[in-house]
């Protein structure tokens, strides 16, 4: 059976990438505390599920892009599953001792706050989200990000003051 090409592509794309992804799913599984049920393989399994819907990658720096969106994605869909699963036990006896679970329910939905904020946030300034996408969600660096954008360092800068500054307006929280 032959395999079509951004089916192809897709595949290239990633053998090149897998260890960077792979070490980026690390980081993010310990920065958002997501369950064991997600682990490091499960979240770049469930990223590329998703990237191989898309394709026609212009270049490296456009595939990381599309990538931090997937991983979003999959860390979100993660959350509001918990989030769904913990409301529905909700009528189940919860011992006052079990502070673990009330905190990750914390992160849980902050996760999913901070991606309806976003999406907002996207309406009226894409470069801002995708700066808040890069940086939260997939951990890359400044000047990976720098690059995956196309903007200057003191832009990066003066970008990640107006988004943090405009979530905590509407999250009410300080986003790191």
């Amino acid at each position: 059976m032959a395999q079509s090409g951004s089916s192809v592509e897709l595949q290239d794309m990633t053998r090149q990438l897998y260890a960077e992804l792979k070490g980026l799913a690390a980081t993010l599984r310990r920065q958002h505390q997501v369950g064991d049920t997600l682990n490091t393989t499960a979240l770049v399994g469930e990223a590329y599920l998703k990237l191989r819907h898309s394709g026609g990658w212009e270049s490296r720096q456009h595939f990381l892009r599309v990538a931090a969106h997937a991983i979003r994605q999959v860390l979100v869909d993660e959350a509001r599953y918990w989030l769904t699963a913990k409301r529905q036990g909700a009528s189940s006896a919860v011992s006052l001792d079990d502070q673990h679970d009330v905190g990750e329910a914390a992160s849980d939905e902050f996760l999913v706050n901070l991606d309806q904020a976003l999406t907002q946030l996207e309406a009226f300034n894409p470069r801002l989200a995708a700066l808040v996408e890069c940086r939260y969600f997939a951990g890359y660096s400044d000047d990976d990000i720098t690059a995956l954008l196309d903007i200057t360092e003191r832009t990066l800068r003066r970008d990640w003051v107006k988004a943090k500054a405009w979530l905590h307006h509407v999250l009410g929280e300080e986003i790191h």
